[in-house]
């Protein structure tokens, strides 16, 4: 299911977005705060551009004075790793009564988490590599040999080493061989105190954004990525030259349907709304894995889902603009 170029350009909700008063939360003091700034900058932009009166604001010490003083109509997140998907500041907004774009706190929870995120898909049916979480506590306790010794002949070589809880690649590495695997969690432990360990399957990287803009949840065309160095870590997503993205991705009409089917179904069982991003491997049987789930994912000029929106022939600025009206109607 996907959403046709000609879909969804029209405003929804209580009033025009010319009417509306937005804020973008950007920045943060998360790893991933340049790239937030950047999302949020583009985010105001885009709106600006069709008329919505909208402000760029951190997510600081300032922000609650500064949202009982002049409560906005809605929030657009654009805030990435744990300021702006571990589920906290949307809780906060809750309290406030200030209406946002995007999931509720705990299904952001459930997403920021990627063990227990993975647990629920596997739930439902949806595939998703198998994989192991450690934390750094056990890891120490139990033997660091030992351990690892153990996940390499649970689930095979290569693997995929990646925080439980980040995002943007960081802390992230494949491990081609088990001389490699005890720098990788090292380095995975630098960022989170949980590392991920999960089977690596080849295949292509693809990523299917999901929006509502009032018709329920619609798969836009999935993007291929295709990293240089063959990894699609930070530099590879936010240095040009690292990445080359195809937009459709380079899929047959059945692997896209069963892809988007795939997403799609992602997003329902983890209890998302409004927009999400979900990271796959496609097989070589035309097999989708669902790596991941974001929230609040990048829109910068080399993020994913402005590719994809632009690949499903939608103007940025008016489908942003639908969004923040939509979050505008649940005012409490």
């Amino acid at each position: 299911m996907s959403v046709s170029p000609a879909a969804h350009t029209s405003v929804t909700g209580p009033a025009a977005t010319d009417e509306l008063h937005v804020l973008v939360l950007a920045g943060g003091l998360s790893y991933e705060r340049d790239v937030s700034l950047r999302s949020g900058r583009r985010v105001l932009d885009a709106l600006r551009a069709v008329g919505v009166e909208a402000e760029l604001r951190d997510a600081d010490v300032a922000l609650l004075p500064a949202l009982a003083a002049d409560p906005p109509d809605a929030v657009v997140i654009a805030l990435h790793g744990a300021t702006g998907e571990d589920g906290s500041l949307r809780g906060v907004l809750d309290l406030c009564d200030v209406p946002y774009v995007g999931c509720d706190a705990r299904a952001s929870r459930l997403a920021w988490d990627k063990p227990s995120a993975k647990a629920v898909l596997r739930e439902a049916g949806i595939p998703t590599p198998d994989w192991v979480a450690l934390p750094h506590d056990r890891f120490s306790e139990l033997g660091a040999v030992a351990v690892l010794d153990r996940i390499a002949d649970r689930l095979g070589l290569p693997l995929m080493v990646k925080p439980a809880q980040g995002g943007s690649g960081l802390g992230a590495a494949v491990v081609r061989d088990a001389t490699s695997l005890p720098a990788a969690m090292v380095g995975c432990f630098a960022y989170d105190q949980t590392a991920l360990v999960e089977r690596y399957v080849p295949g292509m990287d693809v990523a299917v954004s999901v929006l509502d803009l009032g018709e329920g949840p619609q798969a836009l065309p999935p993007v291929e990525i295709v990293p240089r160095n063959g990894v699609y870590d930070y530099a590879a997503r936010y240095t040009a030259g690292r990445t080359t993205w195809h937009a459709p991705a380079r899929l047959d009409p059945e692997t896209t349907e069963r892809v988007t089917r795939v997403a799609l179904a992602a997003h329902a069982a983890l209890g998302l709304r409004d927009l999400s991003r979900v990271d796959l491997i496609v097989d070589a049987d035309g097999q989708p894995h669902v790596l991941e789930v974001n929230v609040s994912p990048g829109m910068t000029e080399t993020s994913l889902l402005p590719l994809a929106v632009q690949a499903a022939g939608l103007d940025f600025g008016r489908a942003l603009g639908t969004l923040v009206s939509r979050a505008a109607a649940r005012r409490p």
